[in-house]
Protein backbone atom coordinates (compact mmCIF):
# COMPACT_ATOMS: atom_id res chain seq x y z
CA UNK A 1 0.00 0.00 0.00
CA UNK A 2 1.11 3.33 -0.70
CA UNK A 3 2.86 5.44 2.32
CA UNK A 4 -0.03 8.32 1.59
CA UNK A 5 -2.60 5.98 0.62
CA UNK A 6 -3.28 8.39 -2.33
CA UNK A 7 -1.25 8.15 -4.86
CA UNK A 8 -3.46 7.43 -8.20
CA UNK A 9 -3.78 7.19 -11.89
CA UNK A 10 -5.35 10.34 -13.13
CA UNK A 11 -7.62 10.24 -16.07
CA UNK A 12 -6.71 13.37 -17.87
CA UNK A 13 -7.26 12.02 -21.55
CA UNK A 14 -11.20 11.36 -20.36
CA UNK A 15 -11.23 14.85 -19.92
CA UNK A 16 -10.01 16.18 -23.03
CA UNK A 17 -12.18 14.22 -25.28
CA UNK A 18 -15.10 15.79 -23.61
CA UNK A 19 -13.65 18.88 -23.81
CA UNK A 20 -13.91 18.79 -27.42
CA UNK A 21 -17.62 18.11 -27.38
CA UNK A 22 -17.93 21.68 -25.83
CA UNK A 23 -16.25 23.20 -28.76
CA UNK A 24 -13.91 25.36 -25.53
CA UNK A 25 -14.14 29.36 -26.57
CA UNK A 26 -13.30 28.92 -30.06
CA UNK A 27 -15.37 30.85 -32.63
CA UNK A 28 -18.47 29.45 -34.10
CA UNK A 29 -21.72 29.88 -35.01
CA UNK A 30 -25.02 27.56 -35.49
CA UNK A 31 -26.98 27.59 -38.28
CA UNK A 32 -29.89 27.19 -36.95
CA UNK A 33 -30.61 29.39 -33.45
CA UNK A 34 -31.33 27.23 -30.83
CA UNK A 35 -31.95 28.08 -27.51
CA UNK A 36 -29.77 30.28 -25.38
CA UNK A 37 -27.83 28.24 -22.25
CA UNK A 38 -28.90 28.93 -18.74
CA UNK A 39 -25.83 29.39 -16.68
CA UNK A 40 -25.10 29.68 -13.25
CA UNK A 41 -22.04 31.37 -11.60
CA UNK A 42 -19.81 29.84 -9.19
CA UNK A 43 -18.84 30.56 -5.65
CA UNK A 44 -16.24 33.44 -5.37
CA UNK A 45 -12.96 33.30 -3.43
CA UNK A 46 -10.90 36.04 -2.66
CA UNK A 47 -6.95 35.63 -2.83
CA UNK A 48 -5.03 36.39 0.48
CA UNK A 49 -3.37 39.63 -1.42
CA UNK A 50 -6.98 41.15 -1.86
CA UNK A 51 -5.69 41.57 -6.02
CA UNK A 52 -7.36 38.36 -7.37
CA UNK A 53 -10.38 36.29 -6.88
CA UNK A 54 -11.49 33.03 -8.61
CA UNK A 55 -15.22 31.87 -9.70
CA UNK A 56 -16.43 30.18 -12.85
CA UNK A 57 -19.80 29.57 -14.39
CA UNK A 58 -22.18 26.16 -14.69
CA UNK A 59 -24.43 25.85 -17.93
CA UNK A 60 -27.12 24.49 -16.52
CA UNK A 61 -28.86 23.57 -19.88
CA UNK A 62 -28.05 21.42 -23.10
CA UNK A 63 -26.27 23.20 -25.52
CA UNK A 64 -28.25 23.48 -28.89
CA UNK A 65 -25.47 26.41 -30.21
CA UNK A 66 -22.43 26.43 -30.67
CA UNK A 67 -20.77 29.35 -27.58
CA UNK A 68 -17.79 31.85 -29.15
CA UNK A 69 -17.28 33.06 -25.84
CA UNK A 70 -17.67 32.26 -22.25
CA UNK A 71 -16.09 33.66 -18.45
CA UNK A 72 -17.24 36.00 -16.05
CA UNK A 73 -17.76 39.28 -16.33
CA UNK A 74 -17.72 41.91 -12.99
CA UNK A 75 -17.59 45.93 -12.04
CA UNK A 76 -17.20 47.87 -8.83
CA UNK A 77 -20.25 50.37 -10.00
CA UNK A 78 -22.48 48.55 -12.07
CA UNK A 79 -24.86 45.87 -10.08
CA UNK A 80 -25.62 43.68 -13.34
CA UNK A 81 -22.15 43.50 -14.89
CA UNK A 82 -21.83 43.00 -18.38
CA UNK A 83 -19.13 41.69 -21.12
CA UNK A 84 -18.57 45.10 -21.67
CA UNK A 85 -17.26 45.67 -18.17
CA UNK A 86 -14.00 43.73 -17.03
CA UNK A 87 -14.20 40.22 -18.02
CA UNK A 88 -12.45 36.81 -18.59
CA UNK A 89 -12.38 34.60 -21.60
CA UNK A 90 -12.44 30.62 -20.48
CA UNK A 91 -12.52 27.26 -21.43
CA UNK A 92 -15.46 25.08 -20.69
CA UNK A 93 -14.25 21.64 -19.06
CA UNK A 94 -17.72 19.56 -19.66
CA UNK A 95 -20.43 22.35 -18.87
CA UNK A 96 -18.69 24.18 -16.25
CA UNK A 97 -15.49 26.40 -16.28
CA UNK A 98 -13.32 27.71 -13.94
CA UNK A 99 -11.96 31.55 -13.61
CA UNK A 100 -9.07 33.15 -12.38
CA UNK A 101 -9.61 37.03 -11.79
CA UNK A 102 -6.66 39.55 -11.40
CA UNK A 103 -6.35 43.30 -11.39
CA UNK A 104 -8.85 43.93 -8.33
CA UNK A 105 -8.15 46.69 -5.57
CA UNK A 106 -8.05 45.11 -2.17
CA UNK A 107 -11.24 46.39 0.08
CA UNK A 108 -13.78 47.08 -2.95
CA UNK A 109 -16.91 45.36 -3.05
CA UNK A 110 -17.25 43.96 -6.70
CA UNK A 111 -20.31 42.42 -8.73
CA UNK A 112 -19.70 39.72 -10.89
CA UNK A 113 -21.57 37.09 -13.17
CA UNK A 114 -20.79 34.23 -15.52
CA UNK A 115 -21.81 34.92 -19.40
CA UNK A 116 -21.23 32.26 -22.12
CA UNK A 117 -22.21 33.76 -26.04
CA UNK A 118 -24.06 32.04 -28.67
CA UNK A 119 -25.88 32.67 -31.96
CA UNK A 120 -29.02 33.45 -29.44
CA UNK A 121 -26.94 36.47 -28.22
CA UNK A 122 -25.23 37.17 -24.49
CA UNK A 123 -26.46 34.66 -21.34
CA UNK A 124 -25.78 35.81 -17.84
CA UNK A 125 -25.67 33.78 -14.65
CA UNK A 126 -26.79 35.12 -11.44
CA UNK A 127 -24.64 37.90 -10.10
CA UNK A 128 -22.84 37.45 -7.00
CA UNK A 129 -21.34 40.39 -4.86
CA UNK A 130 -18.19 40.13 -2.79
CA UNK A 131 -15.45 42.75 -1.18
CA UNK A 132 -11.90 42.19 -1.39
CA UNK A 133 -10.32 42.38 1.49
CA UNK A 134 -6.91 43.40 3.04
CA UNK A 135 -3.88 42.07 2.44
CA UNK A 136 -3.35 39.11 4.63
CA UNK A 137 -0.95 37.28 2.59
CA UNK A 138 1.58 37.85 5.44
CA UNK A 139 -0.53 35.95 8.25
CA UNK A 140 0.18 32.52 8.77
CA UNK A 141 -0.72 30.39 11.94
CA UNK A 142 1.53 28.92 14.70
CA UNK A 143 2.38 25.11 14.76
CA UNK A 144 3.60 22.41 17.84
CA UNK A 145 4.15 18.90 17.96
CA UNK A 146 1.78 17.39 20.65
CA UNK A 147 2.28 13.98 20.53
CA UNK A 148 4.55 11.77 18.29
CA UNK A 149 7.95 11.85 16.47
CA UNK A 150 9.53 11.00 13.44
CA UNK A 151 9.86 7.81 14.95
CA UNK A 152 7.31 4.92 12.99
CA UNK A 153 5.98 2.18 15.18
CA UNK A 154 3.09 1.43 18.02
CA UNK A 155 3.44 2.94 21.38
CA UNK A 156 1.42 4.18 23.88
CA UNK A 157 3.18 7.46 25.65
CA UNK A 158 3.22 11.46 26.31
CA UNK A 159 4.08 13.60 23.89
CA UNK A 160 7.04 12.68 21.92
CA UNK A 161 7.27 8.88 23.54
CA UNK A 162 3.89 7.88 21.66
CA UNK A 163 4.46 6.08 18.32
CA UNK A 164 2.43 6.20 15.89
CA UNK A 165 2.95 4.95 11.73
CA UNK A 166 1.27 6.95 9.03
CA UNK A 167 -1.65 8.89 10.88
CA UNK A 168 -4.44 9.68 8.77
CA UNK A 169 -8.36 10.78 10.15
CA UNK A 170 -8.87 12.16 13.37
CA UNK A 171 -11.99 13.40 15.25
CA UNK A 172 -12.32 14.88 18.51
CA UNK A 173 -14.67 14.42 21.43
CA UNK A 174 -16.87 16.79 23.84
CA UNK A 175 -13.77 16.54 26.45
CA UNK A 176 -11.58 17.81 23.66
CA UNK A 177 -10.04 14.30 22.99
CA UNK A 178 -8.31 13.57 19.61
CA UNK A 179 -9.03 10.44 18.40
CA UNK A 180 -6.79 9.15 15.55
CA UNK A 181 -7.11 6.19 12.23
CA UNK A 182 -3.19 5.17 13.27
CA UNK A 183 -3.42 3.63 9.36
CA UNK A 184 -0.35 1.32 9.45
CA UNK A 185 -0.85 0.20 13.06
CA UNK A 186 -4.40 -0.64 11.76
CA UNK A 187 -5.70 0.99 14.89
CA UNK A 188 -7.56 3.49 17.17
CA UNK A 189 -5.91 5.90 19.38
CA UNK A 190 -6.65 8.65 21.64
CA UNK A 191 -4.93 11.97 22.38
CA UNK A 192 -5.75 13.81 25.00
CA UNK A 193 -4.94 18.03 24.86
CA UNK A 194 -2.04 17.46 27.03
CA UNK A 195 -0.51 14.96 24.86
CA UNK A 196 -1.34 11.55 26.67
CA UNK A 197 -1.92 8.63 23.75
CA UNK A 198 -3.52 5.90 24.31
CA UNK A 199 -5.17 3.02 22.16
CA UNK A 200 -8.61 2.55 21.67
CA UNK A 201 -8.95 -0.13 19.74
CA UNK A 202 -6.31 -2.27 17.40
CA UNK A 203 -4.18 -4.90 17.87
CA UNK A 204 -0.89 -3.35 15.63
CA UNK A 205 -1.90 -5.92 12.58
CA UNK A 206 -4.20 -5.76 10.22
CA UNK A 207 -7.38 -8.10 10.35
CA UNK A 208 -11.24 -7.92 10.26
CA UNK A 209 -12.70 -8.53 13.62
CA UNK A 210 -15.80 -7.44 15.22
CA UNK A 211 -16.39 -7.29 19.19
CA UNK A 212 -14.26 -5.97 22.32
CA UNK A 213 -12.33 -3.08 21.59
CA UNK A 214 -9.26 -4.99 22.78
CA UNK A 215 -9.49 -7.79 20.29
CA UNK A 216 -11.36 -5.88 17.33
CA UNK A 217 -9.37 -5.70 14.28
CA UNK A 218 -9.15 -3.39 11.07
CA UNK A 219 -7.25 -2.52 7.89
CA UNK A 220 -5.44 0.42 7.25
CA UNK A 221 -8.27 2.90 8.95
CA UNK A 222 -8.44 6.17 6.84
CA UNK A 223 -10.92 8.57 8.47
CA UNK A 224 -13.41 8.69 11.36
CA UNK A 225 -16.22 10.49 13.52
CA UNK A 226 -17.42 10.83 16.67
CA UNK A 227 -21.40 11.42 17.54
CA UNK A 228 -22.47 13.66 20.10
CA UNK A 229 -23.10 10.28 22.32
CA UNK A 230 -19.51 9.03 22.36
CA UNK A 231 -19.99 6.32 19.37
CA UNK A 232 -16.76 6.54 16.87
CA UNK A 233 -17.41 5.69 13.35
CA UNK A 234 -14.59 4.21 11.00
CA UNK A 235 -13.84 3.70 7.46
CA UNK A 236 -11.83 0.82 7.26
CA UNK A 237 -10.40 1.73 4.10
CA UNK A 238 -8.53 -2.09 3.36
CA UNK A 239 -11.72 -3.89 4.74
CA UNK A 240 -14.38 -1.88 2.43
CA UNK A 241 -16.37 -1.28 5.64
CA UNK A 242 -17.76 1.61 7.71
CA UNK A 243 -17.38 0.31 11.32
CA UNK A 244 -18.87 1.31 14.57
CA UNK A 245 -16.99 1.32 17.70
CA UNK A 246 -20.02 2.14 20.45
CA UNK A 247 -18.98 4.15 23.66
CA UNK A 248 -19.71 0.91 25.72
CA UNK A 249 -16.54 -0.47 24.08
CA UNK A 250 -17.77 -2.29 20.92
CA UNK A 251 -16.66 -2.99 17.64
CA UNK A 252 -19.54 -3.53 14.87
CA UNK A 253 -19.84 -3.59 11.26
CA UNK A 254 -22.28 -0.54 10.28
CA UNK A 255 -22.07 -1.60 6.04
CA UNK A 256 -20.14 -3.08 3.70
CA UNK A 257 -19.75 -6.49 2.64
CA UNK A 258 -15.70 -6.85 3.09
CA UNK A 259 -15.48 -7.09 -0.97
CA UNK A 260 -14.29 -3.93 -3.18
CA UNK A 261 -17.44 -3.20 -5.29
CA UNK A 262 -19.75 -0.57 -5.67
CA UNK A 263 -23.58 -1.80 -4.46
CA UNK A 264 -26.16 0.44 -2.47
CA UNK A 265 -28.49 -1.93 -0.01
CA UNK A 266 -28.14 -2.36 3.89
CA UNK A 267 -25.61 -3.63 5.94
CA UNK A 268 -23.16 -6.19 4.17
CA UNK A 269 -25.64 -5.97 1.11
CA UNK A 270 -24.10 -2.69 0.37
CA UNK A 271 -20.37 -2.38 -1.16
CA UNK A 272 -17.35 -0.29 -0.92
CA UNK A 273 -14.20 0.63 -2.38
CA UNK A 274 -11.60 2.09 -0.41
CA UNK A 275 -13.84 4.21 1.42
CA UNK A 276 -11.63 7.34 2.42
CA UNK A 277 -13.67 10.32 4.29
CA UNK A 278 -16.18 10.80 6.51
CA UNK A 279 -18.82 13.17 7.98
CA UNK A 280 -21.57 13.25 10.11
CA UNK A 281 -24.73 15.68 9.74
CA UNK A 282 -27.08 16.31 13.35
CA UNK A 283 -29.94 13.31 12.20
CA UNK A 284 -26.78 10.81 12.76
CA UNK A 285 -26.37 10.24 8.78
CA UNK A 286 -22.81 9.54 7.75
CA UNK A 287 -21.37 10.19 4.12
CA UNK A 288 -18.24 8.86 2.64
CA UNK A 289 -15.96 9.55 -0.09
CA UNK A 290 -16.01 6.45 -1.67
CA UNK A 291 -12.35 6.91 -3.04
CA UNK A 292 -12.10 4.07 -5.40
CA UNK A 293 -15.42 3.78 -6.62
CA UNK A 294 -15.25 7.90 -7.11
CA UNK A 295 -18.72 8.67 -5.38
CA UNK A 296 -20.15 9.91 -2.43
CA UNK A 297 -22.37 7.60 -0.62
CA UNK A 298 -24.59 8.09 2.35
CA UNK A 299 -25.43 5.61 5.10
CA UNK A 300 -28.01 6.26 7.45
CA UNK A 301 -27.88 5.18 11.69
CA UNK A 302 -29.34 1.76 10.46
CA UNK A 303 -26.69 1.18 7.72
CA UNK A 304 -28.48 1.99 4.18
CA UNK A 305 -26.13 2.85 2.03
CA UNK A 306 -27.12 5.09 -1.18
CA UNK A 307 -25.06 7.12 -3.31
CA UNK A 308 -25.34 11.15 -3.49
CA UNK A 309 -23.19 12.05 -6.18
CA UNK A 310 -20.83 11.06 -8.15
CA UNK A 311 -20.41 8.34 -10.91
CA UNK A 312 -17.86 5.34 -10.72
CA UNK A 313 -15.97 6.51 -13.65
CA UNK A 314 -13.45 9.26 -12.96
CA UNK A 315 -13.74 12.69 -13.99
CA UNK A 316 -14.41 15.77 -13.51
CA UNK A 317 -18.05 17.14 -14.12
CA UNK A 318 -19.89 20.05 -12.40
CA UNK A 319 -23.40 19.26 -12.83
CA UNK A 320 -26.55 20.74 -11.61
CA UNK A 321 -27.51 16.92 -10.88
CA UNK A 322 -25.43 15.46 -8.92
CA UNK A 323 -25.33 11.78 -9.95
CA UNK A 324 -24.49 12.81 -13.50
CA UNK A 325 -21.24 14.60 -11.85
CA UNK A 326 -17.86 13.40 -11.43
CA UNK A 327 -15.06 13.36 -9.69
CA UNK A 328 -11.74 11.91 -9.52
CA UNK A 329 -10.42 9.91 -6.12
CA UNK A 330 -12.70 11.84 -3.58
CA UNK A 331 -10.61 12.43 0.00
CA UNK A 332 -11.94 14.20 2.49
CA UNK A 333 -15.56 15.63 3.24
CA UNK A 334 -16.94 17.91 5.52
CA UNK A 335 -20.49 19.22 6.03
CA UNK A 336 -21.29 23.27 6.89
CA UNK A 337 -23.88 24.70 8.90
CA UNK A 338 -26.27 24.59 6.28
CA UNK A 339 -25.94 20.75 5.20
CA UNK A 340 -23.93 21.55 2.00
CA UNK A 341 -21.19 18.82 1.44
CA UNK A 342 -17.50 19.85 0.77
CA UNK A 343 -15.23 17.21 -1.29
CA UNK A 344 -11.53 17.44 -1.50
CA UNK A 345 -11.30 16.11 -4.91
CA UNK A 346 -8.12 14.73 -5.00
CA UNK A 347 -7.00 13.90 -8.52
CA UNK A 348 -8.92 17.39 -9.57
CA UNK A 349 -7.22 19.17 -7.33
CA UNK A 350 -10.51 21.08 -6.13
CA UNK A 351 -12.77 21.96 -3.09
CA UNK A 352 -15.89 21.09 -4.81
CA UNK A 353 -19.53 21.12 -3.50
CA UNK A 354 -23.10 19.24 -3.20
CA UNK A 355 -26.16 21.31 -2.38
CA UNK A 356 -28.88 20.15 -0.83
CA UNK A 357 -30.56 20.17 -4.30
CA UNK A 358 -28.22 18.09 -5.69
CA UNK A 359 -26.12 20.90 -7.30
CA UNK A 360 -22.22 19.90 -7.41
CA UNK A 361 -20.36 22.65 -8.31
CA UNK A 362 -16.29 24.03 -7.98
CA UNK A 363 -15.51 26.06 -5.04
CA UNK A 364 -11.95 26.58 -5.41
CA UNK A 365 -9.31 24.94 -7.27
CA UNK A 366 -9.39 22.63 -10.49
CA UNK A 367 -7.60 21.18 -13.24
CA UNK A 368 -6.36 24.88 -14.76
CA UNK A 369 -5.53 26.02 -10.95
CA UNK A 370 -4.15 22.51 -9.58
CA UNK A 371 -1.31 24.89 -7.55
CA UNK A 372 -4.16 26.65 -6.15
CA UNK A 373 -4.30 23.19 -4.10
CA UNK A 374 -2.00 20.39 -5.63
CA UNK A 375 -3.27 17.85 -3.54
CA UNK A 376 -6.33 18.23 -1.50
CA UNK A 377 -6.57 15.91 1.63
CA UNK A 378 -9.01 16.11 4.53
CA UNK A 379 -11.19 19.07 4.81
CA UNK A 380 -13.21 20.68 8.27
CA UNK A 381 -15.26 23.60 9.83
CA UNK A 382 -14.52 24.99 12.64
CA UNK A 383 -17.60 26.92 14.63
CA UNK A 384 -17.15 30.41 12.66
CA UNK A 385 -17.55 28.82 9.24
CA UNK A 386 -14.14 28.41 8.17
CA UNK A 387 -12.95 25.66 6.11
CA UNK A 388 -9.95 24.11 6.99
CA UNK A 389 -7.58 22.01 4.26
CA UNK A 390 -4.79 19.46 3.83
CA UNK A 391 -2.44 19.89 1.39
CA UNK A 392 -0.97 16.56 1.60
CA UNK A 393 2.12 18.62 -0.57
CA UNK A 394 2.79 20.55 2.46
CA UNK A 395 0.46 23.11 3.56
CA UNK A 396 -2.70 24.15 5.56
CA UNK A 397 -5.10 26.40 4.26
CA UNK A 398 -8.14 28.02 5.01
CA UNK A 399 -10.65 29.29 3.04
CA UNK A 400 -12.69 31.82 5.79
CA UNK A 401 -15.97 32.45 5.81
CA UNK A 402 -15.82 35.69 3.64
CA UNK A 403 -14.29 33.28 0.98
CA UNK A 404 -10.54 34.53 1.71
CA UNK A 405 -8.39 31.64 0.73
CA UNK A 406 -5.34 31.68 3.17
CA UNK A 407 -1.91 29.64 3.40
CA UNK A 408 -1.68 29.35 7.22
CA UNK A 409 1.45 26.68 7.42
CA UNK A 410 3.78 24.82 5.96
CA UNK A 411 5.82 25.57 2.29
CA UNK A 412 4.21 23.83 -0.81
CA UNK A 413 6.55 20.92 -2.19
CA UNK A 414 8.66 21.20 1.16
CA UNK A 415 8.85 18.25 3.47
CA UNK A 416 10.50 18.93 6.82
CA UNK A 417 9.57 17.89 10.68
CA UNK A 418 10.02 21.93 11.81
CA UNK A 419 7.22 23.62 14.20
CA UNK A 420 7.05 27.67 14.09
CA UNK A 421 5.09 29.94 12.54
CA UNK A 422 4.03 30.26 8.84
CA UNK A 423 6.30 28.79 6.03
CA UNK A 424 8.60 28.21 8.58
CA UNK A 425 6.67 25.20 9.63
CA UNK A 426 7.25 22.62 7.52
CA UNK A 427 4.77 19.27 7.06
CA UNK A 428 5.08 15.98 5.32
CA UNK A 429 2.14 15.00 4.11
CA UNK A 430 -0.29 16.42 6.07
CA UNK A 431 -3.53 14.65 6.55
CA UNK A 432 -6.23 14.56 8.68
CA UNK A 433 -7.63 17.59 10.42
CA UNK A 434 -10.20 18.73 13.09
CA UNK A 435 -11.07 22.01 14.57
CA UNK A 436 -11.53 22.10 18.62
CA UNK A 437 -13.70 24.57 20.86
CA UNK A 438 -11.49 26.97 20.76
CA UNK A 439 -10.69 27.23 17.00
CA UNK A 440 -7.11 25.28 17.18
CA UNK A 441 -6.91 22.84 14.39
CA UNK A 442 -5.28 19.37 15.31
CA UNK A 443 -3.54 17.68 12.26
CA UNK A 444 -2.32 14.31 11.39
CA UNK A 445 1.02 14.86 9.67
CA UNK A 446 1.41 11.33 8.19
CA UNK A 447 4.90 10.85 7.28
CA UNK A 448 6.19 12.67 10.37
CA UNK A 449 3.69 9.70 12.21
CA UNK A 450 3.42 12.90 14.67
CA UNK A 451 -0.04 15.19 15.46
CA UNK A 452 0.79 18.47 15.05
CA UNK A 453 -1.62 21.55 16.49
CA UNK A 454 -1.77 24.75 14.84
CA UNK A 455 -3.13 28.41 16.11
CA UNK A 456 -4.33 30.14 13.57
CA UNK A 457 -3.49 34.40 13.27
CA UNK A 458 -6.20 36.17 15.06
CA UNK A 459 -8.19 38.52 13.21
CA UNK A 460 -9.45 36.63 10.77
Amino acid sequence: MNKTLTRSFFFAACLLSVFLTIAGCTKGTSSTPGTPPTLVTMDVSTTASGTGAYSGGLITTTLTETLSGLGVCWSSSNQNPTTADSKTTDTATVMSYASKITGLTPKTTYYLRAYAISASGTSYGNTIQFTTGADLSGLGGTVSTVAGSATTGFADGTGSSAVFDSPQGLTIDASGNIYVADSFNSAIRKVTPSGVVTTVSGTGSIGYIDGPVASAKFYAPQSLVADAAGNIYVADFGNNMIRKISANGTVSTLAGSGDAGYADGTGNKATFNSPRGLALDAQGNLYVADQGNNLIRKVTAAGVVTTIAGKTTAGYVDNATATTAQFNQPNGIALDAQGNIYVADLQNYAIRKITSAGVVTTVVGGLKLSTLISNPGALTFDAKGNLFISDQNGRVLELTASKVLLSLAGKTATAGFTDGQGTSALFNAPQGLVADASGNIWIADSNNNSIRKLVPPSGI
